[in-house]
């Protein structure tokens, strides 16, 4: 079985962070491991708490992770501190690990911010030149590729700043602001902007999707799925889930995961 590594925070209530991850892996047929970056209370209104773990223990666990059952794909999700992303960033480097997909958190759903503001550059200089892809949303693409973003012309423009800047494939997602689920990928094998459109599904319940998505990226990766195959199974995993209109929380809830099993219920 091929097998993929979720770095990132712990979702109390699993709509999102490492429990979405492993969902997604574990529906897209890959084995499922976790390094948690954050212990957060969440749920589908805000987060209330976020709980850091210590660099040393971060990097404990990857040392785990990667001298007993090596992951083919890895993905990076939220990560609040320079001292965190330099730990992943090394541990990543000296195990010469491939397919890495950084989802480069900052904001959560519910507007409560992630990641300290001078871990931002520390993420710029060490771990996304590590990436294969990452995959902003329209705010995150802004910040990284330092230019407004006002529509598909302008998701074009920053994809390509994007790979030329830090030396990775970015899919600049359009679920903010500017259109309703069309995402572009440019890098790597992809030579000309592409673009993936995503069918319109009327479900406000979206906790998770950002999560979701790279790993689901990530999960097809390891399976060794081309880069622009693995996100266009993803978009329709991502689709499939939200599809399946589950409603739970006061707020932005989570999505059916679990969307495919036959009796899920």
């Amino acid at each position: 079985m091929n097998k993929a590594l979720t770095i990132a925070g712990s979702d109390s209530c699993g709509g999102a962070g490492i429990q979405a991850d492993i969902k997604t892996m574990t529906m897209n047929g890959v084995y499922a491991m976790s390094a948690v970056t954050a212990l957060t209370a969440q749920n589908t209104t805000g987060v209330t708490g976020i709980q850091d773990v210590t660099p040393e223990f971060l990097g404990l666990q990857l040392d785990a992770v990667f001298e007993d059952i090596f992951p083919d794909a890895v993905k990076v999700g939220m990560v609040s501190s320079s001292e965190l992303i330099e730990v992943i960033a090394n541990k990543l480097t000296q195990y010469k690990a491939t397919n890495i997909v950084v989802d480069p958190v900052m904001v959560a759903t519910s507007g409560a911010r992630l990641i300290e503001e001078s871990a931002i550059e520390t993420l710029k200089a060490k771990l996304l030149p590590l990436a294969t892809v990452i995959t902003p949303n329209i705010p995150e693409a802004e910040i990284l590729a330092d230019m407004a973003i006002g529509g598909e012309t302008d998701m074009e423009k920053a994809a390509m700043v994007l790979y030329q800047r830090y030396g990775c494939a970015a899919l600049v997602k359009g679920g903010h602001r500017v259109n309703d689920a069309n995402d572009v990928l440019y890098g790597a094998d992809v030579d000309q902007p592409m673009w993936f459109k995503g069918k319109r599904i009327d479900n406000p319940n979206t906790h998770g999707t950002g999560c979701t998505l790279s790993s689901a990226i990530a999960s097809n990766l390891a399976k060794g799925c081309s880069l622009s195959e693995s996100v266009d199974k993803a978009k329709a995993y991502l689709s499939g889930a939200l599809a399946a209109m589950l409603d739970l929380g006061k707020g932005s809830g989570p999505m059916a995961h679990n969307f495919a099993l036959e009796e899920a219920r």
